[in-house]
């Protein structure tokens, strides 16, 4: 599928990978995931030093910038992975 647009340099879609939603390319982890713990009080930097710390900040940073731009859809896969974390 590759990049989703060449405005963004770091995410990208993959069948058969996190259900294909938007990851950060190179890993597995999806944007949700770390919009998820950023909005769990997580920051940029703690986000980089020990919860996923293979990711750059400007990956980080970017992850931001697509849940500007995809507000809707990365709200919902955030709620749901909250429902599933307190069942």
């Amino acid at each position: 599928m590759g990049p989703i647009s060449e405005t963004y340099r770091y995410i990208v879609r993959s069948q058969g990978v996190r259900s294909g939603h938007a990851i950060v390319e190179g890993t597995r982890i999806a944007v949700h995931d770390v919009i998820g713990l950023l909005q769990n009080g997580e920051t940029v930097e703690t986000m980089t030093a020990s919860c996923f710390p293979q990711l750059t900040r400007s990956q980080v940073y970017e992850c931001l910038a697509y849940y500007e731009d995809h507000r809707g859809e990365i709200d919902l896969l955030v709620a749901r992975q909250m429902a599933r974390a307190s069942e």
